[in-house]
């Protein structure tokens, strides 16, 4: 069970070669801990995404997706370099002094490389958190061509900021100044999200969009979608930080209305998502983009966001920082119009690390690197010949250190393994979705052969480690 070397370059039957105007577009879109249950097509009930559900009816819906892990930086790490946790290059959510999070290496192949390789004009705009401004990290320095937004994660808490980056320049907001309500930077990163299609829709384009919404802190610009909501839900008012060294500069204000903040932020995501695909249609490249819509992990519980109010992790246990599903498993929309299935659901499962391979050979690209993923074209373009993964692996550094993994119908976790007290539990996932019944002790042989798994699954790395030492 070791990684295996990927060769990407078979096309699907009937494919065709793909000169410069045949390239697909690809726009990918993760919203910020974005739960399972937060669209109304994966069954959300206090607030609607009709641009976000009219984008699952014009394509697929993906029910048994996991993202990378289950906290940002990893996850999105899993996302760029086809690698699960226990290779990645980042295992966790690492603050680098003055600004910004553990880089990725400079070497490293991502999606970004193979979009500049195949002659693609690449653009990311929202969160970074993968290498602070001007490392080896740097968007910039990892294929980027333009990118607009935060580069820290940390301080893509606050959407009324200090500072955004446009690629090297530092972009400031005396406006948003002691505290003052002046640039939503969401809506910024949007204006040059859509500006980024309008450039480029005479050449192929990897568009990469990592909202900031809707993870905390609560807060929308006071218009009529907030109004639409405040005083609708019963609320509970959450005291922040709304003074001293981490106001805006990573800690969450004060939120009366919490709820009502909630749901128009997520409100807010599918009015930027509706305006991107009608930016495609406009630009007339719609018909030849292929959309990805997902989230970066489950559901979070900060700055008085409450998942379980909303439903937002659905049938699944678990939030942000978890291992059980409700941490890891996102809601996912693929569409790509006569090329996608649409109107569908498909509950065949895959992970973040399979949308490198995946690309790959869209492209009909070798990728000559040891990776994890394998391509899910043939099921995203509703066709025969799907490989399927032997076992699904995730860790998290933090909180004691968790391990996951995940073959077939079983699931085994690894809990608080840094502390005296580690322990193991055991779910059959096809009977118990919901992880309410560890049967560990009824399967003996079933948790040896997974744990075995979780050994050989990962590499120790020695900027990650998980186990005490």
């Amino acid at each position: 069970m070791k990684n295996r070397l990927i060769s990407a370059s078979v096309a699907l039957a009937g494919a065709l070669t793909l000169s410069a105007q045949q390239k697909p577009n690809v726009v990918f879109i993760i919203a910020d801990d974005l739960g399972y249950g937060d669209l109304s097509c994966f069954g959300q009930e206090k607030f609607s995404t009709p641009n976000i559900d009219k984008l699952a009816l014009s394509g697929t819906r993906f029910t048994s997706t996991y993202s990378g892990t289950t906290v940002s930086a990893p996850s999105r790490a899993s996302l760029m370099t086809g690698l699960h946790t226990g290779h990645t290059p980042i295992r966790g959510n690492r603050e680098m002094q003055p600004e910004g999070q553990f880089p990725l290496p400079k070497d490293t192949y991502s999606l970004f490389t193979l979009f500049k390789n195949a002659g693609y004009t690449t653009g990311a705009f929202g969160k970074w958190g993968l290498g602070q401004p001007g490392s080896e990290g740097d968007p910039n320095n990892q294929g980027v061509d333009d990118f607009f937004g935060y580069n820290c994660q940390l301080l893509a808490h606050n959407y009324y900021p200090s500072h955004l980056w446009h690629n090297q320049t530092k972009i400031e907001f005396p406006d948003n100044d002691n505290g003052a309500f002046g640039t939503y930077s969401q809506d910024l990163i949007q204006e040059y999200t859509i500006n980024f299609i309008r450039e480029n829709g005479d050449k192929p384009f990897f568009l990469f969009v990592p909202t900031v919404v809707p993870h905390a802190e609560l807060i929308v610009p006071e218009d009529s979608i907030i109004q639409h909501f405040r005083g609708k839900y019963p609320e509970t008012p959450h005291k922040g930080t709304d003074s001293g060294p981490a106001f805006r500069k990573g800690g969450y204000m004060s939120q009366e209305y919490p709820n009502a903040m909630y749901a128009a932020m997520v409100t807010r995501l599918d009015n930027y998502v509706g305006e991107i695909i009608a930016e495609l249609k406009s630009q007339g490249v719609y018909d030849n983009t292929l959309i990805v819509f997902t989230s970066d992990n489950g559901p979070h519980q900060e700055g008085g966001n409450k998942p379980d109010f909303f439903n937002s992790n659905g049938i699944f246990r678990g939030y942000k920082r978890d291992l059980y599903d409700g941490g890891i498993k996102v809601p996912t929309i693929v569409s790509w119009k006569d090329n996608v299935p649409s109107g569908e659901k498909n509950d065949f499962t895959y992970a973040f690390w399979d949308y490198l391979p995946t690309f790959a050979e869209l492209l009909e690209t070798n990728i000559e690197h040891n990776i994890d993923g394998i391509s899910v074209l043939p099921t995203l373009l509703g066709k025969e010949g799907q490989k399927e993964h032997d076992y699904f692996y995730f860790e998290f550094q933090e909180m004691g250190g968790r391990q996951a993994v995940v073959k077939d119908n079983w699931k085994l976790l690894h809990q608080n393994i840094r502390t005296d007290n580690p322990t193991f539990e055991l779910y059959n996932l096809a009977s118990d979705p919901s992880e309410n019944n560890n049967v560990i002790e009824l399967y003996p042989e079933k948790y040896k052969e997974l744990k075995d798994i979780m050994i050989e699954a990962r590499t120790e790395d020695k900027n990650w480690k998980l186990f005490k030492q």
